[in-house]
């Protein structure tokens, strides 16, 4: 069996193109290793069949040559990309049984480039959550462990399907979604890179939406290089998506020199938050001086409405997300409740929603509808958007002095217990998302690095924020903090 654990998207490549590996060989060493990992619980649904089919279609497509980047390379699909003919659920009881009859943009572009499809992977119910504990397939659990401890943790969410099974060598990389920081988070927990692009950089068609103006796809993968390949296979203008960008897609992969000599680094002092672990704040003080020592200016900068973003976000985001969770209603596909005895259609309507949603779905169609409400409109909803505006101008301004990318933690804590914040108020877990937030609010690109371990051995990650477009340089400059950081850290096989 193949060392998995050595392997990454780019050796793949070359291994598969020198004749010393095949993807069928390569696919079945993960169809093993993900039916030994069933305990994670990081897959929602796998697909063996059609990935062998795949992997031997790569196989013919490398050998007769110009075959691209992702031919062969066997991924996960987070669960909110529609496949067809293959269960999409987004993680809720309430599409039990769907299957798309079509392909959506982002997973077609990764076929049409010969990627191989091993399943289906676990998230949060429809990308609501930061610790996959609300998905209807029940709760992944993350490959890391603290310590010498035998306490469940979280692989963060709402990606952590996606991001256990890279961490833990269930496939090269994974799709990801990120709506307030669902890539960059279980990205930092487990470990991996996970990359929020521009929004409009990759298609949002065929994407079950959560909230439209924030959702963007990305890739989730073991090292930078990975993500810059994964990342141009995904991109590029979709004509059936309004916001998708007509721009040229870079050779991101070619922009990977790791000289960024000249480039300023800002700071922003609002994200010294209080309660803050030490070891995060020593952590960001670190990669400001490694990126320091490889040629940048470290800037001190301000982004003074940043202490608006976590408010502005849970209005925003639950109002978007009980307009577009309205169209499941028990008609047309999915789960459809039993009618009683003389009840109506309106009945129905209300029994399935109530059966078919999570609590915390749940929770924010009702947050989204009380503050799109007539009497709240202007009060809430319309006030977020303008704060919105304000964080976006903010970033324009340090953008506008010269700042090239910004540096700060991508999460404030490393990993929890499963159930450690089950009883706890909902806005404790919704501050997970405090330093990813104000990227989706202004449609920023976002890259989250592993940097380094905790006291009790989990893995920390650091936040660069790019300029608009800026994904080739952002990824440079996380290249070379990667390179600097030399985070090297695996899990110990438990599972």
């Amino acid at each position: 069996m193949t060392d998995l654990s050595k392997i990454t998207i780019a050796s793949a490549r070359d291994a598969m193109r020198a004749g010393d590996l095949t993807s069928v060989e390569l696919t079945q060493s993960y169809l093993d290793a993900i039916d030994a990992a069933d305990t994670l619980n990081a897959f929602s649904t796998k697909t063996p069949e059609k990935a062998l089919a795949q992997a031997a279609a790569a196989d013919v497509r490398i050998q007769a040559g110009g075959a691209p980047d992702m031919c062969g390379i066997p991924l996960g699909i987070k669960d909110l990309f529609c496949t067809e003919d293959i269960q999409t659920q987004a993680g809720s009881h309430i599409l039990d049984g769907f299957k798309p009859k079509y392909e959506s943009t982002i997973t077609a572009k990764l076929w049409d480039a010969g990627s191989v499809m091993l399943g289906k992977m676990n998230m949060d119910e429809f990308a609501m959550g930061s610790s996959n504990e609300t998905s209807y397939y029940g709760p992944v659990t993350s490959p890391w462990r603290r310590g010498n401890e035998d306490t469940a943790l979280t692989p963060g969410g709402s990606s952590g399907g996606s991001a256990a099974a890279v961490s833990a060598d269930l496939c090269l990389g994974a799709t990801g979604t990120d709506t307030g920081g669902s890539i960059r988070q279980p990205a930092a927990f487990t470990g991996i890179v996970g990359v929020k692009p521009t929004y409009g950089r990759c298609s949002r068609w065929g994407v079950i939406a959560f909230a439209s103006s924030l959702d963007q796809a990305g890739p989730m993968v073991k090292t930078v290089r990975d993500s810059a390949i994964m990342l141009e296979a995904m991109s590029g203008h979709d004509p059936k998506d309004s916001t998708s960008a007509d721009l040229a897609v870079p050779n991101f992969e070619a922009a990977l020199t790791g000289d960024i000599r000249g480039k300023k680094i800002g700071i922003p002092k609002e994200y010294r938050v209080d309660g803050m672990p030490a070891e995060i704040e020593a952590l960001w003080a670190e990669g400001a001086e490694k990126l320091k020592a490889a040629g940048a200016e470290i800037v001190d900068i301000s982004l003074p409405h940043t202490k608006y973003a976590l408010p502005a976000y849970y209005v925003i985001a639950p109002a978007e997300a009980s307009s577009n969770l309205s169209r499941y209603d028990g008609v047309k596909y999915g789960l459809r409740a039993k009618i009683v005895a003389g009840e109506g259609i309106d009945d129905m309507y209300e029994r399935t929603r109530a059966e078919g949603f999570g609590p915390e779905v749940q929770r924010r169609i009702m947050i989204g509808a009380y503050v799109l409400s007539a009497g709240f409109y202007d009060a809430y909803y319309i006030r977020a958007q303008k704060v919105r505006t304000l964080i976006k101008q903010d970033f324009d301004k340090v953008f506008a002095d010269g700042i090239d990318q910004i540096l700060t933690p991508a999460t404030p804590s490393a990993a929890f217990g499963l159930g450690e914040m089950e009883n706890a108020d909902p806005i404790k877990m919704y501050l997970n998302d405090v330093f990813t937030v104000t990227v989706n609010l202004a449609g920023l690109p976002g890259i989250s690095v592993p940097a380094g371990l905790d006291h009790q051995g989990l893995p920390l990650g650091l936040q660069l924020i790019g300029q608009p477009w800026g994904e080739a340089d952002m990824l440079n400059t996380a290249y070379a903090l990667e390179q600097a950081s030399g985070f090297d850290a695996k899990p110990a096989k438990w599972w």
